[in-house]
């Protein structure tokens, strides 16, 4: 290797690191609490079967993490404020030399109301001391949660995230592109307008692309797609389905689960926020009819990988999914 690359979520991975939920406003400190934690045990249970898997515990959680985590599991004790990994972790490329960490400002998804990230801001910095990889700052404030690479070149962007004058105020998209081709790798930066609708809600991220559009190891881009013309996600999945297939991507629908509210407040389940691991996809289950097809769908563009569904409904209460609490740190040669 002779420049930085970052390699797609399915090339071998050395482990994947996880954060446990720690009393915040998110999840409060009761019964959310207590679901949260184990939904996110489920998931890492289900990926330590596969690969090594680091969770970060507040350390005045240990033991509620202990009561629920596989005894694989190894843990870390870091300060946490919130559990999306996905969003306050490095991201781990290889700079060609050698691995470094990444390390995005991180300010709470463009500084939320509801918020807290003193802590999360450093965790980053923290997950790169624990694997002995040295830190690459960078001053573009987004989440990894907020791209996806095709370990090729291209890199998928969300207008709303990146150009946010809550995260970037000045930035522009030439800025930005510059910045994350020198950061991972990439030379081709495809934008999407927006993302999903109940994205946009209090406790959304305001437009992060792994609910909407993700690269799979077949080669296809896997899309959010609503086929229900009265939900407003339907123009949103035929405008991105639009743009890939413009820039001449091969597009493979993933539909929405048929159930979209609930308790009367619409949602942004997806499916294309599964994670990639080692031998697995663990899938975003959501007891819905649409969950067998997805699926059949996840098997066939990852193709050699075992598809595990884990229920991701209470990941999803609190504002994300099976992806958003997960990251990866590739095996590098």
């Amino acid at each position: 290797m002779t420049e930085t690359t970052m390699p797609a979520e399915w090339a071998p991975h050395l482990r994947t690191w996880m954060a446990f939920p720690t009393p915040n406003p998110t999840f409060g400190d009761g019964p959310d609490l207590v679901r949260a934690r184990r939904a996110w045990s489920a998931v890492a249970n289900t990926i330590v079967r596969y690969e090594p898997l680091t969770m970060l515990v507040d350390p005045g959680d240990r033991a509620a993490a202990g009561a629920l985590l596989d005894p694989r599991v190894e843990v870390a004790q870091v300060p946490l404020d919130d559990a999306w990994l996905r969003d306050s972790g490095p991201t781990f490329v290889h700079d060609g030399t050698g691995p470094a960490a990444v390390d995005w400002r991180f300010n709470g998804w463009g500084a939320q109301s509801w918020a807290r990230w003193d802590q999360d801001a450093a965790v980053a910095v923290a997950v790169a001391g624990l694997t002995g990889t040295p830190v690459v700052d960078s001053p573009l404030t987004q989440e990894g949660g907020a791209f996806h690479v095709d370990g090729a070149g291209t890199v998928l962007l969300t207008e709303t995230v990146q150009l946010d004058p809550d995260r970037n105020p000045g930035w522009t998209r030439q800025r930005v592109e510059a910045e994350v081709h020198a950061r991972l790798g990439t030379s081709t930066a495809i934008w999407l307008p927006r993302g999903l609708t109940a994205d946009y809600g209090e406790f959304g991220t305001r437009g992060h692309v792994d609910i909407v559009a993700a690269f799979s190891s077949s080669g296809a881009v896997l899309v959010h797609t609503q086929p229900d013309p009265g939900h407003p996600d339907h123009a949103v999945s035929q405008e991105v389905t639009a743009i890939l297939r413009e820039r001449g991507l091969d597009v493979v629908p993933l539909l929405a689960p048929e159930r979209h509210e609930v308790d009367g407040e619409l949602t942004d389940h997806s499916y294309v926020n599964h994670y990639v691991a080692n031998g697995v996809v663990v899938a975003c289950a959501f007891d819905d009819p649409r969950d067998e097809a997805a699926r059949a769908v996840l098997e066939r563009v990852y193709p050699g990988r075992t598809v595990v569904p884990v229920d991701a409904r209470d990941i999803f209460a609190f504002g994300g999914g099976v992806h958003c609490i997960t990251q990866q740190q590739p095996v590098f040669p």
